[in-house]
């Protein structure tokens, strides 16, 4: 093994966490900035606010779902979706 003088972390897998650091910060930015709320990440949770009968409220949406089909009120979260064609 060649000692190349990195004694802080440096070199090739220090790049390459920190690049994928900066790319994940930038994509949080980038939906924080379209007003989407990740709410967990394992899961693939996600609302987007929107107008609902002239209320503010979140469409919300989960990894594996085949499209946006649930609502909830700002505050109900999760636990409070009902379906898109619930009036």
């Amino acid at each position: 093994m060649r000692f190349t003088g990195q004694t802080n972390g440096g070199g090739e897998p220090g790049k390459l966490v920190s690049e994928g650091l900066l790319e994940l910060r930038e994509a949080m930015l980038e939906l924080r900035d379209r007003g989407i709320v990740l709410r967990d990440l394992d899961r693939g949770l996600v609302d987007f606010p929107a107008l609902r009968n002239g209320r503010e409220v979140y469409l919300c949406w989960e990894e594996g779902e085949p499209e946006i089909g649930f609502w909830h009120e700002p505050d109900a979260g999760f636990g409070g979706r009902r379906p898109l064609d619930d009036g």
